[in-house]
């Protein structure tokens, strides 16, 4: 299962932005990601990093089809430079399989 991270307020509001009529709802891969753009949007002071499951998702989407996230790579950059996908993208890419460790000498205990 792959973790990724959304902004979500104490009152239980998600963070998000209009862009070009749709509403979208970034998306960070990690938490650390999620706070280092926290800094530079003073709007996202107030939000904290809430890692996504099936259910948030289906909650901030609600049905409604103007909702889309913004998978955000680069922190630092605008969150409008991401990628958008749809709700059911990001349920596929949550519910993944998480990849196999490539190293397996790293589960061996030393001698």
């Amino acid at each position: 299962m792959s973790n990724l991270y959304g902004m979500r307020r104490a009152n239980g509001d998600w963070f998000s932005f209009a862009d070009d009529g749709r509403l979208l709802v970034p998306v960070f891969h990690s938490s650390h990601d999620a706070f280092m753009a926290r800094l530079r949007t003073v709007d996202m002071l107030v939000f904290s990093p809430i890692a996504l499951d099936v259910r948030l998702v289906n909650e901030i989407a609600d049905g409604r089809t103007e909702v889309q996230f913004c998978m955000v790579d680069n922190p630092f950059a605008s969150l409008k430079r991401g990628d958008t996908l749809s709700p059911a993208q990001i349920l596929s890419f949550i519910t993944s399989e998480a990849p196999q460790r490539r190293w397996k000498w790293l589960a061996r205990p030393w001698s």
